[in-house]
């Protein structure tokens, strides 16, 4: 009995520090919501990832039925240690952080609250609408696309880059198809029938990855950058049926005679994309050629692009056939949504173990996700393009 007794007690002495162990310094709500985009079936995390942070001692409230459309059942959050909530408005009002994959969209703007953090892909250079939304919300805007590493690369856009970019040539391949109005030609090719010309914008993370993904598949792809770097790597690590073209307005004209399907990848951190496709430019197309614009979330890269969805993806203008779907990666949401957690999870931990100032303070990558803090526009980019106040952050 007193040999149980001590057992007992030496147990219970190693447990209580093991609990806080991770040092957080106060409990962090955390909500999940669902996403209400059109065709948008990816989650802000999934089960394993919410394990995590409750393992960190912090509370997470996941709406119902919210990872359902990535594969993910309520029972797999519940035994994560998740509570499951009804509503949408359950969820934003009993957290602290939302974390979640797509801008907020109108029907959500009023409930954020002020001093929330919501944590997602933002892309306000595109939408006035929302950055006027959530600088009256006076909540705490982090974006997944403007986090950044001293290296330049951008770790939370990187692996939906990696999908968009592969989704984006295996879209244009199937519009190019005649029964959906493009020339109807196979993208690879058969024995003694050429394969297509694909010309991909941009040689980032969405460029390569829809580089890689057209030479696989057989094509002749050239891949174009303003960077004679990133060229000459591309040139040295591509396949052979890949080359590489310098980017400029000459060039890009001179390419589009003879070109089947054009992937739009150009991205410039936190402000739109410029037009390397002009409406003039379409003439020197041929009938059915497919434009996909990886880039819409950010403008597009295309004069004549405009955000598509899902369940209508594509429009014509002077025969040419436009894919301008704003959440590619959301059609393969299984894949996508773990992806997304297996970057955003260690950044998400340190927001709730840390507090977001304390969080950004420790790391200048989550400081330049930063963009709009209190009703203040605190990243330069979205500023100018919208003409408001940039005020640099400052912390309590």
């Amino acid at each position: 009995m007193w040999n149980n007794d001590i057992t007992y007690c030496f147990f219970f002495v190693t447990l209580q520090p093991k609990s806080n162990n991770h040092l957080n310094l106060s409990i962090m709500r955390i909500g999940i919501p669902k996403e209400i985009k059109n065709n948008e079936n990816r989650v802000g995390m999934t089960p394993a990832g919410v394990g995590e942070l409750i393992r960190h001692g912090h509370q997470v409230f996941v709406q119902k039925t919210a990872g359902m459309g990535s594969g993910f059942s309520d029972e797999e959050y519940v035994k994560a240690g998740a509570e499951i909530l009804p509503a949408i408005e359950d969820v934003y009002r009993e957290a602290d952080m939302i974390v979640k994959v797509k801008e907020p969209i109108e029907p959500e703007y009023p409930l954020i609250k002020k001093g929330q953090l919501v944590f997602t892909y933002f892309h306000f250079a595109c939408d006035k609408e929302l950055t006027d939304a959530m600088i009256k919300s006076e909540a705490v805007c982090l974006a997944y696309e403007t986090v950044q590493l001293k290296n330049h690369t951008l770790p939370l856009l990187l692996p939906m880059s990696e999908v968009a970019g592969r989704m984006a040539t295996l879209n244009g391949a199937y519009y190019l198809q005649k029964t959906k109005g493009g020339k109807g030609k196979l993208i690879s090719g058969v024995p003694g029938v050429r394969p297509t010309n694909v010309l991909v914008l941009g040689g980032g993370i969405v460029g390569e990855a829809a580089a890689r993904m057209a030479a696989g598949l057989g094509a002749q792809v050239t891949i174009t950058d303003i960077s004679l770097p990133r060229l000459r790597q591309l040139g040295n690590e591509l396949p052979s049926n890949v080359r590489t073209l310098y980017s400029s307005e000459h060039n890009i004209r001179q390419e589009l005679p003879t070109v089947d399907i054009v992937i739009g990848s150009v991205l410039v951190p936190g402000d739109k994309t410029p037009k390397l496709i002009t409406r003039d430019m379409l003439k020197l197309m041929e009938p059915g050629t497919v434009l996909v614009d990886v880039a819409i979330d950010q403008g597009g890269c295309f004069e004549t692009s405009r955000p598509t969805t899902h369940s209508e993806p594509v429009y014509e203008i002077d025969g040419i056939v436009h894919y301008c779907v704003a959440n590619i990666p959301g059609a393969v949401p299984n894949t996508s949504t773990i992806a997304l957690t297996n970057a955003t999870l260690k950044y998400a931990i340190a927001l709730a173990d840390k507090g977001w100032q304390q969080a950004c303070r420790d790391d200048e990558a989550l400081l330049k996700g930063l963009n709009i803090v209190g009703g203040k526009v605190v990243y330069k980019a979205v500023a100018d393009v919208f003409s408001l106040p940039y005020e640099p952050i400052t912390f309590d």
